[in-house]
C-alpha cells in the first residue's frame, strides 16, 4: 500500500437527495489528496439526476431496482478503483481530517482489512454513537458499542482491533474483500455489516476502530427511526444472522434463545404498543423464516 493509496468513498441514495447533497459538500472539504466519490442511486421514486450538476466531481450510478444497503455498496464497490474503500451513509457528514488516520492505521496494521470511524450523533451536543464494539453475545445476538451515550472529550480517541465494524462508516482495504467477498444481500437492510464482520475474522483479518477519524451520523434518515420497516427488518435479519453464523451447540442455544424468549417478549412489547402495523409486519420477520428455511449458509455471498 502506499503512502496516500486512492480511496472510493461510496454512498447510497434513496430518496434522501437533499441529505445525500449535505453529506457531498462535506466531502469537498476532505484533506485527504487521493479520493474518489461514488453515489449509487438506490432507484429512487425521483432519482438525483440534479446532483449530478451541482457536484461534477461525483460518479454518480443509477440502479434500476432499490438493491438494499449492501447490494447497493456491492454495486458501488464494483465500480471503485480505490486500494481502499469507504462505504459511508448518505445520512453522515465527515470531519475534514477524517482519512488520514484511516490509511496510517491500515500501514501500520498489515492484518487489519476493516476500519470503522468514531461515529457522533449529528446535533446532538458532541454525543458518541459508536467508538468500537467488543460483538454480539453468541447467545443473544445482542452488544453495545463503547462509548455510546458518552460525551466525546477525546477520551476514545485511540485504536483498538474490535469484534464489530459500524455500517456508517467503515472502510475496507480491497486486499480483503478480494478474499472475503462482498457483504450477503439477502439481509437488505440491517445486520449486513455485523455478518460481514463475521466473515472477515473467520477469514483471518482483525477489524479495527481509529478514534482519531471523525464522522457525524444523522441516523435513520431513510427509514425513519421508529418505523414499520425498520422493526421488520431489524427482527427478520436478528435471527438471520444468528442461523448464518452459528454452529453446533451454540446456534442451537442461540435459536432457542431468540424464539423463547427474545421473540415474544418483543411481540409481548408489540402488542403493548396498541400499534397493530408493527405487531403486523413482527410477525410477518418470522414468517419470512418459515418460507426460507434453507438461507442460512455460511460466509456466503
Amino acid at each position: 500500500m502506499e503512502n496516500q493509496p486512492l480511496i472510493s468513498l461510496i454512498t447510497i441514495n434513496f430518496n434522501g437527495a437533499s441529505v445525500t447533497a449535505e453529506l457531498l459538500e462535506s466531502l469537498r472539504y476532505v484533506t485527504y489528496p487521493n479520493v474518489e466519490v461514488i453515489v449509487v442511486d438506490n432507484a429512487s421514486e425521483e432519482p438525483p439526476h440534479h446532483l449530478k450538476d451541482s457536484f461534477p466531481e461525483v460518479q454518480f450510478v443509477f440502479s434500476k431496482r432499490n438493491l438494499g444497503f449492501a447490494g447497493g455498496n456491492n454495486l458501488g464497490i464494483r465500480v471503485s478503483k480505490g486500494e481502499i474503500v469507504m462505504l459511508l451513509n448518505n445520512d453522515t457528514e465527515v470531519d475534514p481530517g477524517f482519512l488520514e488516520p484511516i490509511v496510517q492505521a491500515f500501514l501500520e496494521h498489515p492484518k487489519v482489512g476493516c476500519i470503522s470511524s468514531k461515529l457522533i450523533f449529528h446535533n446532538r451536543e458532541n454525543i458518541i454513537q459508536y467508538a468500537g464494539h467488543p460483538g454480539l453475545h453468541w447467545l443473544t445476538g445482542r452488544g453495545f458499542s463503547r462509548g455510546f451515550g458518552e460525551s466525546d472529550n477525546g477520551q476514545y480517541d485511540d485504536f483498538m482491533i474490535c469484534g464489530l465494524a459500524h455500517g456508517a462508516a467503515m472502510a475496507l482495504k480491497r486486499e480483503m474483500f478480494q478474499q472475503v467477498g462482498l457483504m450477503y444481500e439477502n439481509y437488505f437492510l440491517y445486520y449486513e455489516e455485523v455478518d460481514y464482520s463475521e466473515r472477515i475474522k473467520n477469514h483471518g483479518w482483525q477489524i479495527a476502530y481509529v478514534g482519531a477519524s471523525k464522522v457525524y451520523h444523522k441516523e435513520s434518515m431513510s427509514v425513519g427511526k421508529a418505523s414499520p420497516l425498520k422493526l421488520y427488518y431489524l427482527t427478520r435479519n436478528r435471527l438471520l444472522f444468528l442461523r448464518r453464523n452459528m454452529t453446533g451447540i451454540k446456534r442451537l442455544l442461540a435459536l432457542m434463545f431468540y424464539l423463547l424468549v427474545s421473540y415474544p417478549k418483543g411481540l409481548l412489547k408489540q402488542i403493548a404498543s396498541g400499534s397493530s402495523e408493527h405487531r403486523k409486519v413482527y410477525l410477518n420477520a418470522l414468517k419470512w423464516h418459515m418460507k426460507n428455511q434453507s438461507i442460512y449458509n455460511q460466509n456466503t455471498l
